[in-house]
């Protein structure tokens, strides 16, 4: 990760990953937080703050410099908030959650995002992807980031979910992964605690992006006069990106749940088979048994016990009829 160092305390110098000033989207200076706020009152100017894990001093030092609301200052002090879009005057403050894959388990990451007439402060907390590659991108499109913080903010989100894609693909391809074991055995209790951890990451995935449709349905919205009706394109842009999301995520929990079903399916016509087997070899042995049980009993007065050739026609009868069960299992398919 690249950092702009500035003057400021050791304590909060490394929080601070960025803060430049923008003119006809070009950056022509990195400037002090102290120096914001004036920077971003001047005609056709806007500030691009990037803050990691700020604590609140630092938070307090970009509060004083654009006027924002303590509310929301204590959102984004601490995390764990839902995405959403809030209002406070002239000022907009928007939650959205990040997502990676860190050692199989997706893990969630917050980006709180201040936006105000000149200025867009971002402000990062948790496992996300670092926006210098987002201000590098668009710093090298001057035409497209001259278009103001609005941009800046699409830019942002667009990011932001883009990069549940990568997610959704690793899972793709544990989920492929499962399908084509699933036929050859049935599940054991790792396959199924993975499975069902699996399910939960995507719906806990689903849920953090599913609540950024409503948020830029806000910003598209009339209503809110902060957001140029020129940008309303890109952020139904980035609801449409949303909605592919969202079907990947539904489409994944599908196959995990057919996938558990079939294991089930597959483990009932194991069991099936082998009670078939048990259950034909127990029928061929009954045979003998009963033979040997009728034959064990202490009577002096039993038919055959005096013919010459009785216990080879007994053990002759034995034999046959043991064949014909075994060949009668077998073209049944139960052996």
């Amino acid at each position: 990760m690249e950092y702009v160092r500035e003057f400021v305390p050791a304590s909060s110098a490394d929080a601070i990953v960025a803060c430049s000033v923008y003119t006809a989207g070009k950056r022509i200076a990195d400037i002090p937080i102290e120096e914001a706020g004036e920077w971003s009152r001047k005609k056709d100017h806007v500030v691009w703050i990037g803050l990691l894990e700020p604590n609140r001093e630092l938070l307090l030092r970009v509060k004083a410099q654009f006027n924002l609301h303590e509310l929301a200052i204590e959102d984004a002090e601490h995390p764990h908030q839902r995405p959403k879009l809030e209002q406070y005057g002239e000022a907009l403050f928007i939650v959205a959650r990040t997502a990676q894959l860190v050692d199989g388990r997706v893990t969630f990451g917050e980006t709180h995002l201040f936006v105000g007439k000149g200025y867009i402060v971002s402000v990062r907390h948790g496992p996300s992807t670092s926006y210098t590659t987002v201000r590098q991108h668009w710093e090298s499109c001057p035409h497209a980031l001259a278009k103001g913080e609005d941009f800046v903010l699409y830019a942002i989100l667009d990011f932001i979910v883009d990069n549940y894609m990568p997610v959704l693909e690793q899972i793709e391809d544990e989920v492929e992964h499962i399908e084509d074991k699933v036929l050859v055995r049935p599940m054991v209790a790792g396959d199924i605690e993975r499975l069902y951890m699996l399910r939960r990451d995507l719906l806990r995935l689903r849920n953090a992006a599913l609540p950024l449709v409503e948020v830029c349905r806000r910003l598209t919205s009339a209503d809110l006069s902060q957001i140029q009706p020129g940008m309303h394109p890109l952020f139904r842009d980035v609801t449409d990106h949303i909605r592919t999301v969202q079907e990947k995520i539904d489409s994944l929990r599908e196959v995990l749940a057919f996938a558990f079903e079939t294991s089930l399916l597959v483990g009932q016509s194991q069991e099936t088979a082998i009670t078939k087997k048990l259950a034909s070899w127990a029928a061929i042995l009954a045979v003998p048994t009963a033979f040997a049980g009728i034959y064990g009993m202490n009577f002096n007065d039993m038919p055959e016990l005096r013919m010459s050739y009785g216990y080879p026609t007994v053990l002759t009868a034995i034999g046959t009829i043991c064949v014909v069960l075994y060949w009668r299992f077998r073209k049944n398919g139960w052996l």
